[in-house]
């Protein structure tokens, strides 16, 4: 999403560092990890030896870091502090701050958080309710002159709010998720004065007043409770939504599903007495409504000295070792360049973000690789391509994965990924999910349109996500502006509920986005040997700003098969630059004009 977009909607006013480790003694080593001692207390090898010198063992726990703040009720100036992080976050799309504030459970009274980019607020409790804000948690446009389509990359979870004029604004675009939260008032989605809006997500929370996405074009909404909700631009998707409107796609564009298939919360931090700990809910199927309703969420949880608690400047090499001796990572805020892949090879292993921890993988390494095992969950953090081209920046499961992991899945939750915008960058494939039955839970994966480093060729990169395993359930796939397919799947079973998307705005002319005797490549192409694949709510639009004439054939590619099925399907010709002659294969009315009318199809085939 970019600005100055004119996203029509009927709606008011709206135009459309290693040396600072401590090594544990041998001990305690040993007790944290359960493993063979090596390190400081061992003998050192004669000069004559020709043992080979292993590396110290990294200790678990410790320092969260300067960019994690942590309130309590009774912290002098939380406001002050509040305010000089929003002044140096407020517009600073493509900076280096990463801030992560969190809050210890109890009741703190007119406080107003307004969240700029990298900035992450959470309550430290096990239930949202355990920490209470009398006030706002505030995300707004003023930053850009009322237009919320660029208000990316911050958070807010795990708080219950008391907004002060009984509703918070919460003005947000792509990878800005509002997870575990309890709002005791309405939820307003729009601008200040209903400017532009491009949204955005909503899971595990319950808003006791009405949602009013008023300007947002698109939204989806996922194990939650609403007091109600009050209108629809293009696309607003529902799964597992108590109080959610019912089913009535394309007028309004309600996409409603009962329940969710499978879903499994994000990890998240708390405190336990005076210690931290992280929490690992469990996975649920046919899910409906918040997790932490009554009594102790279900799931386990983890103490701190289970994890290598890393800093930016920690290498790859730290990050693998730490891996390799059994710990979990917490990456703090930060940025972290890697020169080879974090490789994530045991079962159950969680690497968790706070404040939009980032890594840049340095030389075209990729970043992160997932081994075939059971219930590695990846949450938190964002992932930014480097200068050199990347085969890959983030890969679940290696090639040919087939190991069934239906019972214990491998999660992904917001995971961003993002090429050029910060500086020029260059990958392939953005994410490739090879392994089974994983999830995708909310993902913003984006080749910038916008900011440093940015063309045709100077951020290149082909695909956004591919799918190549089988039974992969994506819930909250936002996927934009690749040179080629920017969701290509292969893998059987697969399924989306909501897809937002749009097509890259810069492609210089129709000869080069020519798909063979197609023109244009589909925003989401499923392949000819699928048959089975179902999605619900996905729309795909386009700008075609430097060559307004190009036509894009369809939105969607998919098999001709009874197998193979979608629901509540839109593209949307953004101010007439550019037109689809189809919504789905060669199904659905073109777009027309410069009208900004959704073309819709219910359902297919």
């Amino acid at each position: 999403m970019s600005s100055g977009i004119p996203h029509n909607s009927p709606t008011p006013h709206h135009g459309s560092a290693v040396a600072r480790r401590t090594v544990l003694g041998a001990a305690a080593t040993a007790a944290v990890l359960g493993a063979t001692t090596i390190g400081a207390a061992a003998a050192p090898a004669p000069a004559s030896s020709s043992a080979v010198k292993r590396p110290r063992a990294l200790p678990g726990g410790g320092d969260l870091g300067p960019n994690v703040i942590v309130f309590a009720p009774s912290t002098p100036g939380i406001q002050a502090k509040l305010d000089e992080i929003f002044r140096a976050q407020e517009s600073a799309q493509f900076g280096t701050g990463r801030y992560a504030l969190l809050f210890k459970p109890g009741t703190y009274q007119g406080l107003n958080a307004q969240l700029g980019f990298y900035t992450s607020i959470a309550g430290l409790g096990l239930s949202p309710d355990d920490t209470t804000l009398n006030g706002d948690v505030t995300v707004d446009a003023g930053w850009f002159n009322g237009n919320a389509t660029q208000n990316f990359w911050r958070s807010a979870e795990n708080l219950a709010l008391v907004p002060a004029n009984g509703t918070n604004r919460w003005a947000v675009a792509q990878a800005a998720p509002f997870r575990r939260m309890h709002v005791r008032g309405g939820l307003n989605l729009a601008p200040d004065g209903y400017g532009w809006a491009s949204g955005g997500y909503i899971a595990d929370s319950r808003i006791d007043g009405q949602v009013g996405p008023y300007s947002q074009q698109q939204w989806y909404t996922r194990d939650s409770s609403v007091g109600g909700w009050t209108n629809a631009v293009w696309n607003m998707v529902f799964s597992g939504v108590e109080g959610a409107p019912a089913q009535s796609f394309p007028n309004p564009p309600y996409t409603t599903l009962d329940t969710t298939p499978v879903s499994r919360e994000k990890p998240f931090l708390y405190l336990d007495g005076g210690a931290y700990r992280v929490f690992l809910p469990e996975k649920r199927t046919n899910a409906r409504g918040v997790t932490w309703g009554s009594g102790t969420p279900r799931g386990t949880s983890l103490p701190l000295d289970q994890f290598y608690v890393a800093r930016p400047g920690d290498s790859a090499a730290t990050l693998n070792q730490a891996l390799t001796q059994g710990l979990h990572l917490l990456l703090t805020p930060g940025i972290y360049h890697v020169d080879q892949p974090i490789r994530v090879e045991r079962a159950g292993t969680v690497v968790l973000g706070l404040g939009y921890a980032t890594l840049i993988p340095d030389g075209g390494a990729a970043a992160l690789k997932v081994a075939d095992v059971n219930g590695v969950r990846l949450a938190g953090f964002l992932i930014d391509a480097g200068p050199v081209n990347s085969a890959t920046l983030l890969e679940v499961g290696p090639q040919g994965a087939s190991a069934d992991h239906s019972a214990d899945p491998i999660t992904v939750q917001d995971v961003f990924i993002r090429i050029g915008g910060a500086g020029a960058g260059k990958a392939t494939t953005s994410m490739v999910v090879n392994a089974r039955h994983t999830i995708v839970d909310h993902t913003w994966v984006w080749r910038a349109d916008h900011g440093e480093g940015v063309g045709w060729e100077t951020n290149r990169a082909d695909y956004g996500v591919v799918v190549n395993g089988d039974d992969v359930l994506a819930t909250g796939l936002f996927v934009e502006h690749f040179n080629k397919y920017d969701v290509q799947w292969s893998g059987q079973r697969g399924r989306t509920i909501f897809f937002q998307n749009e097509k890259a705005y810069d492609a210089p002319n129709q000869a080069a986005i020519q798909n063979g005797s197609l023109k244009g490549y589909a925003a989401y192409k499923v392949a000819d040997s699928v048959t089975q694949h179902e999605g619900w709510g996905l729309g795909s639009y386009c700008y075609y700003n430097v060559d307004p004439t190009i036509e894009q054939h369809h939105g969607f590619a998919a098999p001709v098969t009874a197998g193979v099925r979608f629901h509540g399907l839109l593209v949307v010709s953004l101010g007439g630059n550019g037109q689809y002659a189809h919504v789905i294969n060669d199904t659905g009315a073109p777009t027309s004009g410069t009208s900004t009318v959704p073309s819709t199809v219910v359902s297919y085939p």
